[in-house]
Protein backbone atom coordinates (compact mmCIF):
# COMPACT_ATOMS: atom_id res chain seq x y z
CA UNK A 1 0.00 0.00 0.00
CA UNK A 2 1.57 3.06 -1.26
CA UNK A 3 1.88 6.36 0.85
CA UNK A 4 -1.47 7.69 -0.15
CA UNK A 5 -3.32 4.91 -0.12
CA UNK A 6 -2.02 3.67 3.37
CA UNK A 7 -2.89 7.42 4.83
CA UNK A 8 -6.43 7.94 3.69
CA UNK A 9 -7.42 4.24 5.04
CA UNK A 10 -5.98 4.32 8.04
CA UNK A 11 -7.77 8.27 8.82
CA UNK A 12 -10.92 7.03 7.84
CA UNK A 13 -10.70 3.61 9.82
CA UNK A 14 -9.61 5.59 13.01
CA UNK A 15 -11.75 8.37 12.81
CA UNK A 16 -14.90 8.04 15.41
CA UNK A 17 -17.46 10.56 16.50
CA UNK A 18 -16.14 11.81 19.73
CA UNK A 19 -13.49 13.26 17.07
CA UNK A 20 -15.59 15.24 15.80
CA UNK A 21 -16.35 19.14 17.14
CA UNK A 22 -19.69 20.26 17.62
CA UNK A 23 -18.94 22.79 14.69
CA UNK A 24 -18.66 20.18 12.63
CA UNK A 25 -21.27 17.61 13.73
CA UNK A 26 -23.34 20.83 13.28
CA UNK A 27 -22.08 22.12 9.73
CA UNK A 28 -22.84 17.95 8.64
CA UNK A 29 -26.48 18.36 9.61
CA UNK A 30 -26.53 22.35 7.70
CA UNK A 31 -25.32 20.36 4.37
CA UNK A 32 -28.01 17.69 4.65
CA UNK A 33 -30.59 20.34 4.48
CA UNK A 34 -29.14 22.17 1.39
CA UNK A 35 -28.33 18.79 -0.37
CA UNK A 36 -31.63 17.35 0.20
CA UNK A 37 -33.47 20.17 -0.50
CA UNK A 38 -31.62 20.23 -3.82
CA UNK A 39 -32.54 16.55 -4.27
CA UNK A 40 -36.21 17.32 -3.36
CA UNK A 41 -36.47 20.59 -5.91
CA UNK A 42 -35.20 18.08 -8.77
CA UNK A 43 -37.63 14.95 -8.20
CA UNK A 44 -39.14 16.11 -11.83
CA UNK A 45 -35.62 16.66 -13.78
CA UNK A 46 -35.44 14.52 -16.99
CA UNK A 47 -31.64 13.56 -15.79
CA UNK A 48 -33.19 12.13 -12.38
CA UNK A 49 -36.02 10.29 -14.27
CA UNK A 50 -33.95 8.26 -16.51
CA UNK A 51 -31.48 7.58 -13.51
CA UNK A 52 -34.12 5.98 -11.28
CA UNK A 53 -35.72 4.35 -14.11
CA UNK A 54 -32.43 2.41 -14.61
CA UNK A 55 -32.44 2.30 -10.64
CA UNK A 56 -35.94 0.58 -10.69
CA UNK A 57 -34.51 -2.37 -12.85
CA UNK A 58 -31.86 -3.61 -9.78
CA UNK A 59 -32.62 -4.87 -6.80
CA UNK A 60 -30.30 -5.86 -3.75
CA UNK A 61 -29.74 -7.40 -1.53
CA UNK A 62 -29.07 -5.15 0.95
CA UNK A 63 -31.92 -2.36 -0.54
CA UNK A 64 -31.09 0.77 -0.64
CA UNK A 65 -33.98 3.63 -1.10
CA UNK A 66 -34.25 6.15 -3.63
CA UNK A 67 -34.64 9.72 -2.23
CA UNK A 68 -38.60 10.71 -3.01
CA UNK A 69 -40.12 7.34 -3.01
CA UNK A 70 -40.72 3.85 -1.45
CA UNK A 71 -38.45 2.32 -4.45
CA UNK A 72 -35.59 0.30 -3.31
CA UNK A 73 -32.51 -0.92 -5.55
CA UNK A 74 -29.01 -1.83 -5.02
CA UNK A 75 -26.47 0.61 -2.78
CA UNK A 76 -24.39 1.48 -5.77
CA UNK A 77 -27.57 2.22 -8.20
CA UNK A 78 -28.97 4.09 -5.06
CA UNK A 79 -25.79 6.09 -4.63
CA UNK A 80 -25.99 6.87 -8.53
CA UNK A 81 -29.73 7.68 -8.88
CA UNK A 82 -30.01 10.26 -5.62
CA UNK A 83 -26.82 11.66 -6.61
CA UNK A 84 -28.15 12.85 -9.88
CA UNK A 85 -31.01 13.89 -7.63
CA UNK A 86 -29.00 16.19 -5.83
CA UNK A 87 -26.64 17.76 -8.87
CA UNK A 88 -29.31 18.52 -11.62
CA UNK A 89 -30.42 21.78 -9.98
CA UNK A 90 -26.34 22.93 -9.48
CA UNK A 91 -27.11 24.42 -6.38
CA UNK A 92 -25.25 22.24 -3.46
CA UNK A 93 -22.44 23.05 -2.01
CA UNK A 94 -18.70 23.49 -2.99
CA UNK A 95 -15.36 23.65 -1.97
CA UNK A 96 -12.96 26.14 -3.59
CA UNK A 97 -9.44 25.11 -3.90
CA UNK A 98 -6.64 24.14 -6.68
CA UNK A 99 -9.37 21.49 -7.96
CA UNK A 100 -12.64 22.97 -7.09
CA UNK A 101 -15.79 20.89 -6.72
CA UNK A 102 -18.78 19.70 -4.76
CA UNK A 103 -18.13 17.24 -1.94
CA UNK A 104 -21.91 17.60 -1.23
CA UNK A 105 -21.93 14.92 -4.29
CA UNK A 106 -20.80 11.93 -1.87
CA UNK A 107 -23.47 12.74 0.85
CA UNK A 108 -26.28 10.05 -1.33
CA UNK A 109 -23.34 7.19 -1.65
CA UNK A 110 -23.28 7.34 2.34
CA UNK A 111 -26.41 7.32 2.46
CA UNK A 112 -26.94 4.42 0.46
CA UNK A 113 -24.70 2.09 2.24
CA UNK A 114 -25.61 3.79 5.63
CA UNK A 115 -29.75 3.12 4.46
CA UNK A 116 -28.86 -1.07 3.45
CA UNK A 117 -26.90 -1.34 6.81
CA UNK A 118 -29.87 0.49 9.09
CA UNK A 119 -26.83 2.73 10.67
CA UNK A 120 -27.25 5.09 13.36
CA UNK A 121 -27.59 8.93 12.92
CA UNK A 122 -23.64 9.24 14.50
CA UNK A 123 -22.22 6.81 12.14
CA UNK A 124 -23.52 8.53 8.84
CA UNK A 125 -22.62 11.78 10.10
CA UNK A 126 -18.62 10.67 10.71
CA UNK A 127 -18.81 8.77 7.17
CA UNK A 128 -19.82 12.40 5.88
CA UNK A 129 -17.24 13.79 7.76
CA UNK A 130 -14.58 11.72 7.23
CA UNK A 131 -15.56 11.82 2.61
CA UNK A 132 -15.71 15.18 3.09
CA UNK A 133 -11.53 15.43 4.50
CA UNK A 134 -11.30 12.98 1.46
CA UNK A 135 -12.11 15.28 -1.11
CA UNK A 136 -10.95 18.21 0.48
CA UNK A 137 -7.48 17.60 1.29
CA UNK A 138 -7.25 16.16 -2.20
CA UNK A 139 -8.52 19.41 -3.69
CA UNK A 140 -6.14 21.49 -1.62
CA UNK A 141 -3.41 19.89 -3.32
CA UNK A 142 -4.51 17.96 -6.48
CA UNK A 143 -4.92 20.41 -9.57
CA UNK A 144 -7.58 18.39 -11.85
CA UNK A 145 -4.97 18.66 -14.92
CA UNK A 146 -7.94 18.04 -17.49
CA UNK A 147 -9.70 15.09 -15.35
CA UNK A 148 -13.09 16.02 -13.38
CA UNK A 149 -14.10 16.73 -9.72
CA UNK A 150 -15.44 12.73 -9.79
CA UNK A 151 -11.69 11.89 -9.22
CA UNK A 152 -12.26 13.58 -5.85
CA UNK A 153 -15.46 11.89 -5.33
CA UNK A 154 -15.05 8.54 -6.27
CA UNK A 155 -11.89 8.34 -3.39
CA UNK A 156 -13.83 10.24 -0.65
CA UNK A 157 -16.86 7.93 -1.52
CA UNK A 158 -15.14 4.78 -0.88
CA UNK A 159 -13.68 6.11 2.30
CA UNK A 160 -17.01 7.87 3.50
CA UNK A 161 -18.96 4.44 2.63
CA UNK A 162 -16.24 1.85 3.56
CA UNK A 163 -16.50 3.30 6.85
CA UNK A 164 -20.15 2.98 6.53
CA UNK A 165 -19.79 -0.57 6.13
CA UNK A 166 -17.33 -1.02 9.04
CA UNK A 167 -14.19 -2.31 6.61
CA UNK A 168 -10.84 -2.10 8.19
CA UNK A 169 -7.73 -0.61 7.23
CA UNK A 170 -6.47 -2.78 4.65
CA UNK A 171 -10.18 -3.61 2.74
CA UNK A 172 -10.44 0.18 3.27
CA UNK A 173 -7.29 0.67 1.30
CA UNK A 174 -8.50 -1.71 -1.54
CA UNK A 175 -11.59 0.51 -1.57
CA UNK A 176 -10.01 3.20 -2.14
CA UNK A 177 -7.17 1.69 -4.65
CA UNK A 178 -10.22 -0.19 -6.72
CA UNK A 179 -12.21 3.33 -6.74
CA UNK A 180 -9.59 5.91 -7.99
CA UNK A 181 -7.94 3.14 -11.04
CA UNK A 182 -11.58 2.41 -12.38
CA UNK A 183 -12.94 5.86 -11.86
CA UNK A 184 -10.91 8.75 -13.01
CA UNK A 185 -13.31 10.95 -15.18
CA UNK A 186 -12.03 13.62 -18.49
CA UNK A 187 -13.04 17.44 -17.67
CA UNK A 188 -14.59 17.52 -20.50
CA UNK A 189 -17.98 17.00 -18.95
CA UNK A 190 -17.82 20.29 -18.18
CA UNK A 191 -16.59 22.00 -21.40
CA UNK A 192 -18.66 23.72 -24.56
CA UNK A 193 -21.88 22.95 -24.56
CA UNK A 194 -23.06 20.83 -21.54
CA UNK A 195 -24.80 18.21 -21.77
CA UNK A 196 -27.01 16.04 -18.74
CA UNK A 197 -23.56 14.00 -17.90
CA UNK A 198 -22.43 17.49 -16.41
CA UNK A 199 -25.14 16.70 -13.43
CA UNK A 200 -24.31 12.88 -13.24
CA UNK A 201 -20.54 12.66 -13.70
CA UNK A 202 -19.92 12.95 -9.86
CA UNK A 203 -22.98 10.17 -9.42
CA UNK A 204 -21.08 7.60 -11.42
CA UNK A 205 -18.10 8.45 -9.65
CA UNK A 206 -20.01 7.45 -6.57
CA UNK A 207 -21.46 4.51 -8.20
CA UNK A 208 -17.70 3.26 -8.49
CA UNK A 209 -16.78 4.32 -5.17
CA UNK A 210 -19.52 2.14 -3.71
CA UNK A 211 -18.68 -0.62 -5.94
CA UNK A 212 -15.42 -0.92 -4.96
CA UNK A 213 -16.41 -1.02 -1.12
CA UNK A 214 -18.82 -3.91 -1.84
CA UNK A 215 -15.57 -5.48 -4.20
CA UNK A 216 -13.34 -4.48 -1.14
CA UNK A 217 -15.39 -6.61 1.63
CA UNK A 218 -15.37 -9.38 -0.21
CA UNK A 219 -12.26 -9.59 -0.72
CA UNK A 220 -11.17 -8.01 -3.65
CA UNK A 221 -7.85 -6.42 -3.73
CA UNK A 222 -6.48 -3.60 -5.89
CA UNK A 223 -3.30 -2.57 -7.07
CA UNK A 224 -0.61 -1.80 -4.11
CA UNK A 225 0.19 1.86 -5.51
CA UNK A 226 -2.63 3.29 -7.73
CA UNK A 227 -1.14 7.05 -6.64
CA UNK A 228 2.86 6.41 -6.27
CA UNK A 229 3.58 3.50 -8.29
CA UNK A 230 4.72 3.57 -12.17
CA UNK A 231 1.58 4.58 -14.47
CA UNK A 232 -0.30 5.69 -11.04
CA UNK A 233 -2.68 8.82 -10.81
CA UNK A 234 0.72 10.96 -9.55
CA UNK A 235 2.70 10.25 -12.11
CA UNK A 236 -0.56 11.33 -15.02
CA UNK A 237 -0.90 14.52 -13.38
CA UNK A 238 2.67 15.09 -13.68
CA UNK A 239 3.25 15.50 -9.90
CA UNK A 240 5.39 14.81 -6.68
CA UNK A 241 3.43 12.41 -4.18
CA UNK A 242 2.22 15.38 -1.48
CA UNK A 243 3.31 15.35 2.02
CA UNK A 244 -0.14 14.99 4.14
CA UNK A 245 -0.46 17.41 6.21
CA UNK A 246 -2.72 16.58 9.62
CA UNK A 247 -6.88 16.07 8.99
CA UNK A 248 -9.53 17.45 11.17
CA UNK A 249 -9.22 16.55 14.88
CA UNK A 250 -7.38 16.73 17.42
CA UNK A 251 -8.13 20.11 17.34
CA UNK A 252 -7.45 20.50 13.56
CA UNK A 253 -10.46 21.54 11.83
CA UNK A 254 -12.33 19.72 9.54
CA UNK A 255 -13.06 20.36 6.09
CA UNK A 256 -16.54 20.12 6.05
CA UNK A 257 -16.46 23.69 7.99
CA UNK A 258 -15.05 25.53 4.86
CA UNK A 259 -17.36 24.59 2.24
CA UNK A 260 -19.58 27.51 0.71
CA UNK A 261 -23.33 27.41 -0.30
CA UNK A 262 -24.71 28.63 -3.06
CA UNK A 263 -27.62 31.44 -3.03
CA UNK A 264 -28.58 30.70 -6.62
CA UNK A 265 -28.90 27.09 -8.97
CA UNK A 266 -26.16 27.86 -10.98
CA UNK A 267 -22.31 27.07 -10.88
CA UNK A 268 -20.29 28.65 -8.21
CA UNK A 269 -18.82 31.57 -10.32
CA UNK A 270 -21.50 32.81 -10.89
CA UNK A 271 -22.71 33.44 -8.01
CA UNK A 272 -20.66 36.72 -7.69
CA UNK A 273 -21.97 38.53 -10.37
CA UNK A 274 -25.74 37.08 -10.16
CA UNK A 275 -26.02 38.95 -6.37
CA UNK A 276 -24.13 42.03 -8.15
CA UNK A 277 -26.62 42.77 -10.92
CA UNK A 278 -29.56 41.99 -8.48
CA UNK A 279 -28.29 44.31 -6.16
CA UNK A 280 -27.71 46.92 -9.29
CA UNK A 281 -31.22 46.56 -10.72
CA UNK A 282 -32.52 48.12 -7.80
CA UNK A 283 -30.95 51.03 -8.25
CA UNK A 284 -31.72 51.38 -12.24
CA UNK A 285 -35.46 52.96 -11.24
CA UNK A 286 -36.52 51.82 -15.00
CA UNK A 287 -33.71 53.35 -16.82
CA UNK A 288 -32.52 51.19 -19.83
CA UNK A 289 -29.41 49.35 -19.87
CA UNK A 290 -26.27 50.62 -22.71
CA UNK A 291 -24.26 48.18 -21.02
CA UNK A 292 -22.88 45.47 -18.21
CA UNK A 293 -19.08 44.84 -17.40
CA UNK A 294 -18.37 41.73 -15.14
CA UNK A 295 -14.96 41.82 -14.10
CA UNK A 296 -13.97 38.72 -12.53
CA UNK A 297 -11.28 35.92 -11.75
CA UNK A 298 -9.56 33.81 -14.14
CA UNK A 299 -11.15 30.44 -13.60
CA UNK A 300 -14.55 32.14 -13.86
CA UNK A 301 -14.22 33.30 -17.09
CA UNK A 302 -12.72 30.12 -18.26
CA UNK A 303 -15.76 28.26 -17.37
CA UNK A 304 -18.43 30.72 -17.61
CA UNK A 305 -17.67 33.01 -20.48
CA UNK A 306 -14.46 31.89 -22.74
CA UNK A 307 -16.74 29.89 -25.04
CA UNK A 308 -18.99 30.68 -27.92
CA UNK A 309 -21.27 27.86 -25.97
CA UNK A 310 -21.95 30.37 -22.95
CA UNK A 311 -23.41 33.24 -24.94
CA UNK A 312 -26.10 31.07 -26.81
CA UNK A 313 -26.75 28.28 -24.53
CA UNK A 314 -29.54 25.95 -25.86
CA UNK A 315 -29.73 23.58 -22.83
CA UNK A 316 -30.30 23.97 -18.85
CA UNK A 317 -26.63 22.25 -17.92
CA UNK A 318 -24.93 25.17 -20.21
CA UNK A 319 -27.36 27.78 -19.23
CA UNK A 320 -26.84 27.42 -15.25
CA UNK A 321 -22.83 27.64 -16.13
CA UNK A 322 -23.43 31.19 -18.19
CA UNK A 323 -22.21 34.18 -16.85
CA UNK A 324 -24.04 36.19 -19.73
CA UNK A 325 -27.28 34.09 -19.65
CA UNK A 326 -27.40 34.33 -16.21
CA UNK A 327 -26.80 38.00 -15.72
CA UNK A 328 -29.27 38.99 -18.64
CA UNK A 329 -31.93 37.00 -17.34
CA UNK A 330 -30.90 37.95 -13.63
CA UNK A 331 -31.80 41.83 -14.72
CA UNK A 332 -34.72 40.72 -16.83
CA UNK A 333 -36.54 38.73 -14.18
CA UNK A 334 -35.60 39.96 -10.92
CA UNK A 335 -33.75 36.61 -9.76
CA UNK A 336 -32.47 33.53 -10.72
CA UNK A 337 -34.52 30.36 -9.45
CA UNK A 338 -34.98 26.88 -10.89
CA UNK A 339 -37.42 28.40 -13.38
CA UNK A 340 -34.78 30.43 -15.00
CA UNK A 341 -33.97 27.30 -16.49
CA UNK A 342 -37.52 25.73 -18.39
CA UNK A 343 -36.58 25.47 -22.10
CA UNK A 344 -38.65 28.29 -23.50
CA UNK A 345 -36.51 30.88 -21.21
CA UNK A 346 -33.34 29.25 -22.08
CA UNK A 347 -34.33 29.90 -25.56
CA UNK A 348 -36.28 33.06 -25.32
CA UNK A 349 -34.92 35.70 -27.74
CA UNK A 350 -35.86 38.49 -25.67
CA UNK A 351 -32.68 37.40 -23.60
CA UNK A 352 -30.17 38.20 -26.20
CA UNK A 353 -29.96 41.54 -27.33
CA UNK A 354 -29.09 41.94 -23.54
CA UNK A 355 -26.67 39.33 -23.31
CA UNK A 356 -25.04 41.48 -25.96
CA UNK A 357 -24.85 44.17 -23.81
CA UNK A 358 -22.71 42.04 -21.80
CA UNK A 359 -18.68 42.07 -21.37
CA UNK A 360 -17.04 39.30 -19.14
CA UNK A 361 -12.84 40.03 -18.27
CA UNK A 362 -10.66 38.72 -16.17
CA UNK A 363 -8.81 41.07 -13.27
CA UNK A 364 -5.21 39.84 -12.82
CA UNK A 365 -5.50 40.94 -9.03
CA UNK A 366 -8.83 39.12 -8.87
CA UNK A 367 -7.43 35.95 -10.08
CA UNK A 368 -4.40 36.00 -7.27
CA UNK A 369 -6.87 36.36 -4.74
CA UNK A 370 -9.02 33.32 -6.27
CA UNK A 371 -9.76 31.03 -4.18
CA UNK A 372 -9.08 32.51 -0.83
CA UNK A 373 -11.34 35.41 -2.47
CA UNK A 374 -14.49 34.93 -4.98
CA UNK A 375 -13.85 38.50 -6.68
CA UNK A 376 -15.77 40.60 -8.80
CA UNK A 377 -16.92 43.45 -10.23
CA UNK A 378 -20.37 44.66 -12.43
CA UNK A 379 -20.35 47.88 -13.71
CA UNK A 380 -23.35 48.97 -15.35
CA UNK A 381 -24.16 52.01 -17.35
CA UNK A 382 -27.71 53.26 -18.14
CA UNK A 383 -29.25 54.67 -21.46
CA UNK A 384 -29.16 58.30 -19.79
CA UNK A 385 -25.32 58.04 -18.78
CA UNK A 386 -25.62 57.02 -15.28
CA UNK A 387 -23.25 54.31 -13.97
CA UNK A 388 -23.20 52.38 -11.51
CA UNK A 389 -20.55 49.29 -9.48
CA UNK A 390 -21.45 46.73 -7.27
CA UNK A 391 -18.53 44.57 -6.16
CA UNK A 392 -17.40 41.12 -3.78
CA UNK A 393 -15.31 39.37 -2.63
CA UNK A 394 -17.30 36.54 -0.79
CA UNK A 395 -20.70 36.28 -2.46
CA UNK A 396 -23.80 35.52 -0.34
CA UNK A 397 -23.03 31.91 1.12
CA UNK A 398 -19.42 31.98 0.66
CA UNK A 399 -17.59 30.47 3.64
CA UNK A 400 -16.18 33.98 4.77
CA UNK A 401 -20.18 34.96 4.08
CA UNK A 402 -22.12 32.29 4.75
CA UNK A 403 -26.08 31.51 5.34
CA UNK A 404 -27.31 31.36 8.62
CA UNK A 405 -29.01 28.26 9.74
CA UNK A 406 -32.49 30.52 9.17
CA UNK A 407 -31.14 30.89 5.68
CA UNK A 408 -30.75 27.60 4.82
CA UNK A 409 -34.24 26.07 5.89
CA UNK A 410 -35.40 29.11 3.25
CA UNK A 411 -33.39 27.52 0.83
CA UNK A 412 -34.49 24.34 1.32
CA UNK A 413 -38.04 25.34 1.98
CA UNK A 414 -37.86 27.14 -1.38
CA UNK A 415 -36.50 23.94 -3.60
CA UNK A 416 -38.71 21.44 -1.78
CA UNK A 417 -42.30 22.56 -1.07
CA UNK A 418 -43.31 22.10 -3.97
CA UNK A 419 -42.38 18.60 -3.63
CA UNK A 420 -43.22 18.03 0.20
CA UNK A 421 -45.51 20.47 0.73
CA UNK A 422 -44.83 22.80 4.51
CA UNK A 423 -45.33 20.11 7.13
CA UNK A 424 -43.23 17.57 5.04
CA UNK A 425 -40.75 20.42 4.92
CA UNK A 426 -41.14 20.32 8.65
CA UNK A 427 -40.37 16.69 9.37
CA UNK A 428 -37.72 16.70 6.67
CA UNK A 429 -35.71 19.58 9.03
CA UNK A 430 -36.65 17.67 12.04
CA UNK A 431 -34.98 14.74 11.08
CA UNK A 432 -31.75 16.24 10.31
CA UNK A 433 -31.48 18.79 13.37
CA UNK A 434 -31.83 15.33 15.44
CA UNK A 435 -29.73 12.57 12.83
CA UNK A 436 -27.60 12.61 15.99
CA UNK A 437 -30.51 10.89 17.86
CA UNK A 438 -31.45 8.58 14.82
CA UNK A 439 -30.84 4.86 15.36
CA UNK A 440 -31.35 4.47 11.75
CA UNK A 441 -32.56 6.30 8.42
CA UNK A 442 -35.85 5.60 8.42
CA UNK A 443 -37.41 8.88 9.68
CA UNK A 444 -35.31 10.36 7.16
CA UNK A 445 -35.82 8.59 4.19
CA UNK A 446 -39.85 8.73 4.90
CA UNK A 447 -39.66 12.55 6.02
CA UNK A 448 -38.50 12.81 2.22
CA UNK A 449 -41.03 11.17 -0.02
CA UNK A 450 -43.07 13.32 -2.04
CA UNK A 451 -46.26 13.94 -1.03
Amino acid sequence: MDATTDYLSDYAHRLSYADLSAETVHQVKRTLVDTLGCAAGAFDGEPAAIAVRLAARVQGPPPSRILGSSQRTSRDFAAFANTVLVRYLDCNDTYAARGTGHPGDMIPAVLAVADGRRADGRAVITAIAAAYEAFCRLADTVPLKGWDQGMFAAIGTACGAGKMLGLDRAALGNAISIAITSGVPLGVTRIGELAMWKGCATAAANRTGVFAVELAAEGMTGPGHPFEGRDGLWQHLSMEAPKWERFGGAGEPFRITSTSFKAYPSVVHTQGPIGLVLELRRQLAGAQIDSVHVATYGEAVRRTAAEAEKWNPTTRETADHSTPYLVAAALQDGGVTPATFAPARIQDPALRPLMKKLTVVEDPDFTRRYPAESCTRVELVTTDGRKLTAETSHPKGHRRNPLTDAEVELKFRGLASGALGAKGCDRVLSEIWNLDKATTLDGLFESIRRS
